[in-house]
């Protein structure tokens, strides 16, 4: 099928190439002609495991493409708007990118074409998008909802064997188009998980998703803390309640808070669009103030163990993006961290093997906060070791270089990477979440 993607950022990189790995004939459309000339040229400009051969394959093989320019989109069977839907001050998605290009595309269509919401948006915007179009089209179309679930860092995986394929509309026409387009990638789990609803589910469904995963989260960090109190061990407990198959073990891991692209933009959304309709949300908006307080923990445990006196120290900080196997810094809980220790007149020396570069531009005014090239280097000289992402290298390091290289062997871990009791018997002091503090002998 010929596929357009408008949009080039994390989903719609994504969304284009996988399609493409089907055999589909793909056109990506972005207005940032420096990104579409990279590209272009070969280079794939986000971080994602496995992205990279995918879209060398298919640029290489013919079946995909880049322009800048939304007339080539409209020779496309499906059309797919992956454009940015960003949190205004009150929480609302912008949806001013969306309905921009679908005023734009009304009059560029040349035959009957399913253009498809695959951004994450509020509840009503298919019907918006349907009267942007609708105002300037000389021929029939649809608009269709397909939200994504894309797990960032499993990206590729989930988008080429979804466990569903969430598909929101009232017409039959592009709901066969669809299912054809879709049907390569769930031939081993069968069409059943394709599922058809209305438009106004399927919106509804991804804030729910995420909003559903981010109370998980939210609940065991604020759970840690009752451990901390009683002497309960948080891990133990995960893993007793993960055992129940109707709770499972997904998303029990507790941290410094969540971050990324989806949950805190997607759950404040979703408590707006509540707020529209004249409804409260009591979880949710509990979940969104419960990760906002777990954000100041790892913080906290710092500034109580060094008695607010901060000046004069730096402090080594291992990982930088809001979860492994990602270069996206969005709402990263290391920023807080950051913030907070420069705040105090802390120093702050970070690696991330993927996420400086983001990091980098978002902070770029902290004159206090610098960077090394490895997870070694940071830690010469520093007073403590904070770990804020749970990155493969920096499950099983050498503890004798960290010792060596540290003033004290203080470690303040926000990923639960090691065991208290193995790291006493180091010499190191220890703070994780929701476990007992670990004190050198």
């Amino acid at each position: 099928m010929k596929v357009a993607v408008v949009g080039t950022g994390y989903v719609g990189l994504v969304t284009g190439t996988c399609l493409a790995e089907k055999g589909n004939d793909v056109t990506c459309v972005d207005i940032d002609a420096n990104k579409i000339k990279r590209m272009q040229g070969g280079e794939v400009l986000i971080y994602e495991p496995g992205l990279e051969t995918v879209f060398e394959r298919n640029v290489r093989e013919g079946r995909l493409h880049f322009t800048t320019e939304l007339m080539q989109a409209v020779e496309a069977e499906v059309i797919f708007l992956a454009l940015p839907t960003p949190p205004g001050e009150d929480g609302a998605a912008d949806l001013s990118y969306v309905l921009s290009v679908a005023n734009d595309l009304g009059p560029l269509l040349k035959h009957y074409t399913v253009i498809v919401d695959k951004s994450t948006v509020p509840v009503g915007t298919s019907k918006l998008v349907r009267e942007h179009v609708g105002r300037n089209a000389r021929v029939e179309f649809d608009v269709v909802s397909n939200p994504e679930f894309l797990r960032e860092g499993q990206a590729v995986a989930d988008f080429l064997e979804p466990e569903r394929v969430v598909v929101g509309t009232s017409s039959e026409r592009a709901a066969s188009l669809m299912t054809r387009l879709y049907k390569p990638f769930v031939e081993n789990a069968g069409e059943q998980n394709i599922i058809v609803m209305d438009e106004a589910s399927a919106e509804l469904t991804k804030y729910a998703a995420n909003a559903l995963l981010a109370t998980k989260i939210s609940y065991m960090n604020e759970l840690s803390a009752l451990c901390e109190a009683t002497g309960a061990d948080i891990t133990k407990v995960r893993v007793g309640i993960g055992t129940d198959s109707r709770i499972g073990s997904q998303f029990l891991h507790v941290g410094p808070g969540y971050g990324g692209s989806c949950f805190p933009k997607d759950t404040l959304a979703l408590l707006r669009t509540a707020t529209d309709f004249s409804i409260r949300l009591g979880i949710v908006q509990a979940t969104i103030d419960a990760n906002e307080r777990q954000k100041e923990v790892l913080p906290g445990k710092i500034s109580r163990y060094y008695e607010d006196e901060f000046q004069g120290r730096t402090f080594a900080l291992w990982g930088l993006a809001f979860k492994d196997n990602t270069d996206d810094v969005r709402e990263s809980p290391a920023l807080a961290i950051v913030q907070k220790l420069t705040e105090q007149g802390a120093k702050v020396v970070a690696f991330d093997s993927q996420a400086m570069g983001n990091f980098k531009r978002v902070m770029s005014g902290n004159a206090l906060l610098s960077f090394a090239d490895d997870e070694y280097a940071v830690l010469n000289g520093a007073d403590a070791l904070v770990i804020a992402t749970n990155w493969g290298e920096f499950v099983a390091p050498d503890f004798d270089r960290i010792k060596s290289a540290l003033k004290e062997p203080v470690i303040f871990d926000g990923r639960n990477l090691y065991d208290p009791k193995a790291m006493q018997a180091a010499g190191f002091y220890y703070e994780s979440i929701g476990r007992k503090t670990a004190k050198a002998d």
